[in-house]
């Protein structure tokens, strides 16, 4: 067993440090006691094992909205076994009346101001997704351009396609002339082949008729 006797100063009264130093007793084998001084020093004197009790100091020794430990001063003392448990020594009625009212002030300018805090992150958060929302409109804007330049091209496209067919309906027509006139073509030419042929024969059978031989 150990015990230690600790002045804290600085803010640490009229600022909830004496629950804070109470609250964090909680689940350990402590005991003793935390109590204001005239001073506007806090006094906190606590029996128990060493492991505990050192725990306890960094627990208490803090600067933490809005307790401010400035000094921490420790007397490491023989133990006495004087306390059964760990407790707050209040002062006269008035003293803690008023020093509940002005924790508990000061716990609704914390609420307060962070509550201002939550508003400026809300707004901040909400500014944001107005920026998300600018940029997802302007996606789809260009999407939409996007589309309709593919709708354009695909309409080229089809009046490309319409084209060729166009196109290769003339080459096949071109061709069926030329087939056609080639056959045409052929056939005056074996009629004037024959033709001649006739008139060579005649012309023959009249020489020798003629007695010309041939």
């Amino acid at each position: 067993m150990k015990r230690f006797v600790a002045i804290a100063d600085g803010r640490v009264q009229r600022v909830g440090y004496r629950d804070h130093v109470f609250e964090e007793t909680f689940g350990m084998d402590i005991s003793g006691y935390v109590k204001n001084l005239d001073t506007g020093e806090v006094e906190i004197v606590a029996e128990g094992q060493e492991n505990d009790l050192l725990d306890l100091i960094k627990k208490i020794n803090i600067i933490q909205r809005p307790i401010a430990v400035q000094s921490f001063q420790i007397t490491w003392e023989e133990p006495t076994g004087a306390f059964s448990r760990f407790e707050i020594i209040r002062g006269d009625i008035q003293d803690e009346t008023f020093e509940r009212m002005d924790y508990a002030g000061k716990v609704l300018h914390s609420i307060d101001r962070k509550m201002d805090q939550s508003v400026n992150l809300q707004t901040v958060a909400l500014d944001k997704m107005d920026q998300s929302l600018n940029l997802h409109n302007m996606t789809l804007d260009k999407q939409d351009q996007s589309l309709k330049l593919h709708n354009i091209t695909l309409e080229k496209q089809d009046g490309m396609l319409d084209k060729q067919d166009q196109m290769l309906e003339i080459g096949r027509e071109t061709k069926e002339e030329i087939v056609g006139l080639r056959k045409d073509t052929g056939r005056y030419l074996e009629d004037e082949f024959r033709e001649i042929k006739k008139k060579l024969s005649s012309l023959e059978d009249a020489l020798v008729r003629a007695g010309i031989q041939v």
